[in-house]
């Protein structure tokens, strides 16, 4: 028996809507030749990847004047929250400070990187809440 699909898009998926955010709606051929100029891959390929994401969710396909034409259903912000999550609750326990520390500690973070984050922290409305404590509810 197989697994049931993870609503998060594969790698290859992600590809795909990084090529679709940039120039939806595009046809087949079209996300088939973005691809290439990364790697090989084949138009049947591109084709049973795209009727995956529809499955999931992740794309909506129109008929176009020249066939389908297809676009991203889910935004990147929505790609990305979920997929961090994901990350964050399956190798850093649930821990964001977790994942931040790992970058650190990785030298992953330039000093621009870190002023940066300083000021987004400092501008979060996060930081005007209490800090929610390990094993709270609600």
């Amino acid at each position: 028996m197989s697994r049931p699909a993870s609503p998060q898009p594969t790698d290859g998926e992600l590809e795909i809507l990084k090529i679709l955010w940039e120039i939806e709606p595009a046809g087949l051929g079209r996300i088939h030749a973005a691809l290439r100029q990364k790697r090989e891959v084949a138009m049947t390929t591109v084709a049973t990847m795209l009727k995956t994401m529809r499955v999931k969710d992740l794309v909506d396909r129109d008929e176009g004047a020249r066939g389908y034409t297809y676009k991203a259903k889910v935004g990147r912000s929505a790609a990305v929250s979920g997929l961090i999550g994901k990350l964050v609750d399956l190798v850093f326990d649930g821990s964001a400070r977790n994942l931040v520390s790992h970058l650190v500690e990785d030298g992953k973070l330039t000093a621009r990187d870190r002023a940066e984050i300083a000021e987004l922290l400092d501008q979060s409305p996060a930081k005007k809440r209490s800090p929610k404590m390990k094993g709270d509810n609600a």
